[in-house]
C-alpha cells in the first residue's frame, strides 16, 4: 500500500469524493447527436398531448403501431407478448411479458400525465359588461399571477345530453382563436400589489376572456353570451346544459422549444411530469425483449393527490397485475411483494437566482443527469415511502452499469416545503420504489425548463430498468 505522502490531494479525491461533472462533459459527441434527435420527439410530444386524454391517445396509437394489444384477461400469455390497457381514456399501462416466470415480481415504471392548468366550471359561461368569460377552477398547485396574460388553448371533451361526445381542441393551430385571462395594468394596479403574493391574482379572478361580440338583435340580454353559444351551437352542436358534463381544460397555447443559444434547453407547458413520461414510454416502446416482465403505467391526477378511479391512490394498477397473473396461475400479493418500480417524477433543479431555498449539497442541478430521489415528503419527510438503502444500492450499482448518468437531490430545505409523487402509494403495495426523474426549474409554472441532456439519462435509466 502506497504511503499517504505518495498519494495526491488530486487522486484521492477522485477515488474518494462523488464527481458531480457537467454530463456534456461525460458524453460523446455520438452521445449528444443522440440526444438532441431524441429530445425533438419529446418536444413533439409535448406540442401534441397537453392534457392526461391527449397523452393517452398519443401513447395507445404509438403503441399500437409497435405492437402491442389490448389485454385480455382471458387469453394467456407467453414470453414477448405487448399488451395494454385503457382506463377510462385518461391513464395507460403497457406490458412486456419477461422470460423469467411472473411470480418472480415485475419492474415497474410510473409516470404521471396530468399537468397543472386551468379547468372550466360545470357553468363556466357568463357575460360581464359586454364581455364573454369562461369561470374557471385551478387543477394543481400554481402561482395564479403566473397564469394572466398567457395565450391560452382549450382542450377536452363535451358529453351532451344525448350522450354522444364531442373532443374540443382550439387554440393550438395558427389559424385558431386563442384566449388568456386578464390583468391589471400597472398604472392602475397600487391595491392589487399591495395584497400577499398568493392573492395577487386570486382564484375567482381567472376567468378566461371568450369573447365580445354581441347577437345582432340589440334588444335581447347577455348578447354577448347569446352569440357566443350561438357560435359553439353551430361547430358543436352544443346547448349550455351540456357544460355539466365536460372536461374543458385551458393550457398554455405556445410550443415546446430549445431553450438558450447553444439549445441544451427546453422550454414549455407541462414538463412536470412529461419530462418522465415521454422517455418511460420510449423505453418500453423501443424494447423488444426483457428477463422480468416490464409495467409502464402513465397515471393521472397526481397533481392533485392521486384520487379518483384515475389515480395511483386507487386499485386499477393492482388489479391489471392482479389480472395478468391470474393469466398464469399466480397470486397478485406474491408478484407485487416481488416486484421493483422507479417512481417517475420530476425533483426541482437548483435555482442559482433562488438558491437560498435549496440545501446545495442536496440538490439535482440542469445538465447533472437523472435524479435519484430516496425520500420526497415535506419536512419530516411526510407523504414518503422513503426507500430502503439496500433497494437504493441496487438502483446506483444497475445505473453505473450501464453507463447512465445520475445524481441525486431532494426538494428544497428540510423546512421550506417539500412534495410528493405516486411512489408512497406503490410502496404501499408491498413494491420496493423510489423516484427517479428529470430536474425542473421553474417546475409548476406555465413555462418549464429542462435540461436535454437529463432527458436522455432519464431514458436510458428507464430502458436500465424495463430490461433488467
Amino acid at each position: 500500500m502506497a504511503k499517504k505522502s505518495e498519494v495526491s490531494a488530486k487522486e484521492l479525491k477522485e477515488k474518494l469524493f462523488m464527481q458531480k461533472k457537467n454530463a456534456y462533459l461525460r458524453m460523446t459527441d455520438d452521445d449528444v447527436k443522440k440526444c438532441d434527435k431524441f429530445c425533438e420527439g419529446y418536444k413533439s410530444f409535448l406540442n401534441t398531448a397537453k392534457t392526461e386524454r391527449e397523452a393517452t391517445a398519443f401513447v395507445e396509437a404509438e403503441a399500437k403501431k409497435a405492437g402491442f394489444v389490448p389485454f385480455d384477461k382471458k387469453k394467456t400469455y407467453k414470453t414477448g407478448d405487448k399488451i395494454y390497457y385503457v382506463n377510462r381514456e385518461k391513464a395507460i399501462i403497457l406490458a412486456i411479458v419477461g422470460r423469467e416466470p411472473i411470480e418472480n415480481g415485475v419492474n415497474i415504471v410510473a409516470a404521471h400525465i396530468d399537468s397543472p392548468r386551468l379547468d372550466m366550471k360545470q357553468n363556466p359561461l357568463f357575460e360581464k359588461d359586454d364581455i364573454g368569460y369562461f369561470k374557471t377552477h385551478y387543477y394543481g398547485g400554481i402561482k395564479k399571477y403566473q397564469w394572466p396574460t398567457v395565450p391560452l388553448s382549450l382542450h377536452g371533451v363535451i358529453v351532451k345530453a344525448d350522450g354522444t361526445k364531442v373532443t374540443v381542441n382550439i387554440g393550438e393551430d395558427d389559424n385558431d382563436p386563442i384566449f388568456c385571462v386578464s390583468d391589471l395594468l400597472p398604472h392602475l394596479a397600487n391595491a392589487q400589489m399591495k395584497r400577499p403574493a398568493t392573492e395577487i391574482v386570486r382564484g375567482e379572478e381567472l376567468n378566461i376572456v371568450v369573447g365580445s361580440r354581441p347577437f345582432k338583435d340589440d334588444e335581447a340580454s347577455e348578447a354577448v353570451k347569446l352569440n357566443l353559444m350561438m357560435i359553439l351551437n353551430e361547430k358543436y352542436g352544443i346547448t349550455e346544459s351540456d357544460f355539466l358534463s365536460a372536461e374543458l381544460e385551458a393550457v398554455p397555447a405556445f410550443k415546446a422549444r430549445d431553450l438558450g443559444f447553444d439549445r441544451s434547453l427546453v422550454g414549455g407547458y407541462g414538463q412536470d411530469d412529461r419530462v418522465c413520461a415521454y422517455p418511460e414510454f420510449m423505453a418500453i416502446l423501443n424494447t423488444k425483449s426483457v428477463r422480468r416482465t416490464a409495467v409502464c403505467v402513465l397515471t393521472d391526477k397526481e397533481e392533485i393527490g392521486s384520487d379518483g378511479n384515475t389515480g395511483l391512490n386507487s386499485s386499477y394498477m393492482k388489479y391489471f397485475i392482479a389480472d395478468l397473473a391470474a393469466t398464469f396461475g399466480v397470486r397478485c400479493r406474491e408478484v407485487l411483494s416481488n416486484s421493483k418500480c422507479l417512481s417517475a417524477d420530476v425533483n426541482a433543479a437548483y435555482d442559482p437566482t433562488f438558491s437560498d431555498v435549496f440545501e446545495k449539497n442536496n440538490a439535482c442541478v440542469l445538465n447533472g443527469g437523472v435524479c435519484v430521489t430516496k425520500y420526497t415528503g415535506s419536512r419530516g419527510k411526510s407523504g414518503t415511502s422513503d426507500a430502503s438503502a439496500e433497494f437504493v444500492g441496487e438502483i446506483r450499482s444497475l445505473l453505473d452499469k450501464n453507463g447512465v448518468i445520475w445524481q441525486t437531490g431532494e426538494l428544497g430545505k428540510v423546512d421550506n416545503g417539500g412534495g410528493g409523487t405516486v411512489a408512497m402509494y406503490v410502496a404501499n403495495l408491498n413494491v420496493d420504489t423510489i423516484d427517479v426523474g428529470v430536474p425542473v426549474m421553474s417546475m409548476h409554472a406555465p413555462f418549464e425548463i429542462t435540461a436535454k441532456a437529463d432527458i436522455y439519462a432519464a431514458y436510458r435509466a428507464f430502458v436500465s430498468v424495463i430490461k433488467d
